[in-house]
């Protein structure tokens, strides 16, 4: 093995206007809104019952389990966006809720160490008979995740106390022994929360269980149709997708392909890539390198969204990427964001944080609304509102975004995200830095054992200049590596004032500039930025023949609200010139792209289904806005593939 500590942990505070305003969104909306709705306080929202479930398997209150067999995730996620919360921004009385929620938490946990509400409520005696379904070990994984993000955060060890108890009893009740049951779980993402624990607490054996569960999975004979068998249930399971939904279908380094549930596999995915991170065993690289070649470059939308089907909440195959109708879960693009981290921790290469840029600003984001209260759960590339209503292929869309849902996963997982943002920014290996993501920041780092300091100042992403402070605390010599964003034609940098090459230290996307660092050292990166047209494969069926619009990293859409309705009559020339300008009054400061297009004109619109009238264009201003903050003005229809040219 490489090791546990591979990668030091940088402190990292952001700044910047962009993500430092989202970030006080979660902080000062997100996280007291959701905390209402766990304790059904919203009197718009379906209601919630987490937290009322604790107190029932504590015996202080009365009642009946209620929700989502996963209900106790809600919970945990949002403590680990409460921890990530606490490291930025210290309070108080946020920190004694949380306290008085973990407390809680400790008194629903068995004496085992068992903890899950719902078996303690509702089938006490049916404990680990239905992984399949039941999501025990995926309730786990979330409560271990925060547990650790706690103990990093505040420095306290009763949580994390509570979750490595409910560890130590998962890893006595599983394994490869006789004695143990020989399963693994029907939704991954403890496999990925037992490395964070054993790279907190440095216990083999989490991380061997993780290693487990993985190399276990879909193995002859298969243990979800034994337990099955066992508990009498002969159902068909998921239709056609069977096994393939929770990617259980063939051995997990069989598997080539991205299929079934997209949160499940990336989930499982990311923690592919950690175990090839710390273990260096080139099965997991392998196998992680195939399935990430597969979903970024044939299963995953301009946006960054995955999972294009709504049945099953999938992948669906190679280049089938349906606008209207792709499912493209919030949680979907977090675990995405979650995976392409641990790519970059297994090997350095710019191609997996211009993913995890694409992710972030684009796919992940939309999902809630500028002032933090409304969220998607399903992000598509079109809307059309009337077709949604009548359409029951599109009912899965919602053309506004919602106060709540039942299965509440992505409103509290999309909080940890954004909170924990700047811990996707660096990372330190051996006596290199970095630097994956621009934006403004101050970072404080220990390279060669010395302290440097980092400080990254930019107006990213509407402008593409970043100035970058390297500050040792004494005259230090290591390795500042600068990422080249994929979408930058040119880039230049300087270093105090004086020109450096680029294209001699270029390597995997990643410009390597090693000497001997200063107090104030002065870096300033440009990057060109230009709006850029974008075309799909040909495979695409749906894009054939229309572009969409992106200047940095950042997607573009049209909206009804800005461009009339009936988009689909709408065409951009390939001649049409655009221009960006920024416009802080609109939606909180966004640059947005304007020029001349064409749409059907209304001599061309005859009461006729069809004609062999020619059609005719008239010329229009066209205006395109940042895809993530669509319909936070008035709803209405929106696209971000754009016809290329009308006849």
């Amino acid at each position: 093995m490489k090791g546990h500590a591979k990668d030091i942990k940088p402190k990292v505070t952001v700044n910047d206007r962009f993500w430092k305003r989202k970030i006080e969104v979660v902080q000062k909306e997100v996280i007291p809104y959701q905390w209402k709705a766990l304790n059904d306080q919203l009197s718009d929202a379906k209601p919630s019952h987490a937290i009322r479930n604790f107190k029932i398997a504590a015996g202080e209150e009365e009642g009946e389990f209620y929700g989502k067999v996963f209900q106790d995730s809600d919970v945990a996620k949002w403590l680990e966006a409460v921890a990530y919360s606490l490291e930025t921004l210290p309070n108080p009385d946020l920190e004694t809720i949380a306290d008085e929620v973990i407390d809680l938490i400790g008194r629903a946990q068995q004496n085992d160490g068992y903890l899950n509400t719902y078996y303690t409520i509702k089938e006490p005696n049916k404990r680990w008979t239905n992984l399949r379904d039941n999501h025990e070990l995926y309730v786990s994984g979330h409560l271990i995740e925060a547990a650790v993000a706690y103990y990093e955060a505040t420095g306290k060890k009763k949580f994390l106390n509570i979750m490595c108890k409910n560890a130590d009893y998962i890893t006595s009740v599983f394994g490869p022994h006789k004695h143990q049951i020989q399963g693994y779980p029907g939704h991954q993402e403890i496999e990925l929360a037992l490395i964070k624990l054993y790279r907190i607490t440095n216990k083999d054996a989490y991380l061997q269980l993780s290693k487990f569960f993985i190399e276990q999975r879909g193995k002859e004979p298969h243990y979800f149709k034994l337990e099955a068998k066992k508990r009498n249930d002969d159902r068909p399971f998921r239709g056609e997708l069977k096994y393939k939904y929770n990617q259980s279908h063939t051995p997990v380094f069989n598997q080539t392909e991205a299929v079934g549930h997209a949160v499940r596999g990336v989930y499982m995915y990311t923690a592919i890539a950690e175990l090839a991170s710390i273990t260096g065993d080139n099965t997991f690289i392998e196998t992680a390198k195939k399935l990430w070649n597969n979903v970024t470059k044939k299963q995953m939308y301009l946006t960054g969204g995955i999972g294009a089907s709504p049945f099953g909440e999938a992948f669906s195959t190679d280049y089938d990427l349906p606008n209207d109708t792709c499912y493209n879960e919030t949680c979907a693009s977090i675990g995405l964001v979650f995976w392409a981290n641990r790519m970059l921790q297994m090997e350095k290469k710019a191609e997996y944080a211009d993913v995890l840029e694409r992710v972030i600003y684009n796919g992940t984001i939309s999902g809630m609304d500028l002032k933090g209260n409304k969220f998607f759960y399903v992000n598509p590339l079109e809307v059309t509102p009337e077709v949604i209503e009548n359409r029951h292929d599109h009912k899965h869309v919602k053309p506004e975004r919602q106060t709540w849902f039942k299965t509440a996963c992505c409103p509290p997982n999309l909080a940890r995200m954004v909170t924990s943002i700047g811990k996707h920014i660096y990372s330190v290996e051996d006596q290199q830095l970095f630097i994956h993501l621009y934006m403004g920041n101050e970072g404080e780092f220990i390279i060669n054992g010395t302290p440097v300091s980092i400080v990254q100042k930019t107006t990213y992403p509407w402008e593409a200049t970043v100035e970058i402070e390297v500050s040792p605390a004494q005259p230090n010599d290591f390795t500042l590596a600068l990422r080249i964003p994929g979408w930058c034609q040119h880039a230049t940098i300087t270093i105090q004032g004086e020109v450096f090459n680029i294209a001699d230290n270029l390597k995997d996307g990643y410009v390597y500039i090693r000497r001997n660092w200063k107090e104030n050292d002065l870096i300033q990166l440009h990057f060109q930025m230009e709006v850029q047209r974008i075309r799909s494969n040909p495979k695409v069926r749906e894009n054939v023949g229309k572009v969409a619009l992106q200047r940095g990293p950042i997607v573009y859409c049209i909206e009804e609200c800005d461009n009339g309705s009936d988009l689909h009559g709408i065409a951009l020339p390939s001649d049409a010139k655009l221009s960006a300008t920024y416009d802080e009054n609109l939606l909180n400061g966004v640059v947005y792209i304007s020029g001349e297009g064409k749409r059907i004109s209304e001599t061309s619109e005859k009461e006729e289904l069809y004609s062999t009238i020619p059609m005719t264009t008239n010329k229009v201003e066209l205006k395109a806005i940042p895809y993530y903050a669509w319909c936070n003005r008035k709803p209405g229809e929106m696209r971000v593939w754009i016809n290329n040219q009308l006849q």
